[in-house]
């Protein structure tokens, strides 16, 4: 009985205690009382940091550039200058991709099959997916003479906005 009571009195002195100071209410308190109860159910300013954090408010976005390349000889086309344009579209989609892939991340699908405590089969795939607007074309230049390359930019503005829209899905 005795191993019985002593928790129940336990319980019941810790709940009176917090009923006894839910009892009182802002007028009850001291003026000293009541600034730190005040300061006690105010967030913190480390709570404060952390939801700016979360939200994306206080991050810094950089201006992000990319490069991609593409091969003039291996395009489609029935001439020269048809595979260079192809090969410039081919070198800015490539741009873009790289882009998408900084701000939106790349998925990564692997698979390994082992049999016998051997590696048969080794596969994986990376996808990326993402929206990209306000990409403006820095340069287009011929690397040696059958690649191109392109270089795209989006400003700290709009790596924002679809930091903040990737976000929200």
């Amino acid at each position: 009985m005795k191993k019985f009571l002593l928790p129940v009195l336990a319980i019941f002195l810790q709940s009176c205690n917090g009923n006894m100071m839910s009892g009182f209410t802002n007028s009850n308190l001291s003026n000293e009382t009541q600034e730190n109860y005040e300061e006690y159910s105010k967030p913190t300013s480390q709570l404060n940091k952390t939801r700016e954090l979360l939200d994306g408010a206080s991050i810094n976005f950089p201006t992000l550039t990319a490069t991609g390349y593409a091969v003039v000889s291996t395009q489609p086309g029935q001439n020269v200058e048809q595979k260079r344009l192809m090969a410039i579209r081919s070198a800015r989609m490539a741009a873009m991709r790289e882009l998408a892939e900084q701000i939106h991340g790349l998925k990564v699908d692997s698979n390994t099959t082992v049999i016998d405590l051997m590696v048969q089969n080794d596969t994986f795939r990376g996808i990326v997916s993402g929206v990209i607007r306000g990409a403006r074309t820095v340069r287009i230049n011929p690397t040696g003479s059958d690649t191109y390359e392109t270089v795209l930019e989006i400003d700290q503005d709009m790596v924002a906005y679809l930091f903040r829209s990737a976000q929200s899905m």
